[in-house]
């Protein structure tokens, strides 16, 4: 059955299109829009988006490579629909890279990074205020992979990006209803003051939790 978009979804505008339509993509997914196990009906969702098919594809493939797509023989590109298990094991895995990366952020880090990031923090937070869900997510994922980041190993940031990359949808999900994401908030206040303070063993504890409470926050959209 062919994907239907709602009238919600605005034309791109600007025609050079590769960043344009890659972030349009990838939140019409996290939101929903395109629901996990569609077939991403090339031509209805470029004409919607007022783009040809070239952009889109390339879209599509950068999203294939996220693992929020499969491009599967005979259907073409369908939105990756993941398992329970499929979600445990991906938040033990990045709670496992954060928790290494907290304790060496707090060692690593400059003032000024640290300062950075804080804002990012306080950003999310007036998002929350305006009940705006979708840019709290996006700060929520830009303090987690700066915070590995600042850990200072490459190689874990890399696969923590790969696999947070793939959660993205699910992730969303978890702060839908207004106590879990208070819940959620209030682990990122702690998460906040344990790296000013620098202690590395606090912020490790609390991003560990913070995962835990993760996949309790999401085991029911699964």
């Amino acid at each position: 059955m062919a994907q239907q978009t709602p009238d919600h979804v605005e034309p791109i505008h600007k025609r050079t299109l590769h960043g344009e339509v890659l972030p349009r993509l990838r939140d019409m997914i996290i939101e929903g829009v395109l629901e996990a196990g569609t077939r991403i009906n090339e031509t209805e969702i470029g004409a919607r988006l007022g783009v040809s098919r070239t952009p889109l594809r390339e879209a599509i493939k950068t999203l294939a490579g996220e693992g929020l797509i499969e491009l599967v023989t005979s259907k073409g590109a369908v939105v990756r629909r993941f398992t329970r298990n499929d979600v445990a094991n991906m938040l033990e895995t990045i709670k496992l890279f954060e928790m290494s990366a907290a304790k060496a952020a707090c060692v690593n880090a400059t003032d000024a990074e640290i300062k950075a990031l804080v804002k990012v923090h306080k950003t999310m937070v007036q998002e929350y205020r305006k009940r705006d869900r979708l840019s709290y997510y996006k700060l929520n994922q830009e303090i987690h992979s700066e915070l590995v980041r600042l850990g200072g190993n490459p190689v874990i940031a890399d696969l923590h990006g790969l696999i947070q990359a793939r959660l993205k949808r699910i992730r969303y999900l978890g702060n839908q209803e207004p106590t879990k994401w208070a819940g959620a908030l209030a682990e990122h206040e702690e998460m906040m003051k344990a790296l000013t303070e620098r202690d590395g063993n606090a912020l490790a504890e609390v991003m560990g939790r913070h995962m835990d409470q993760t996949l309790l926050r999401v085991k029911d959209t699964l």
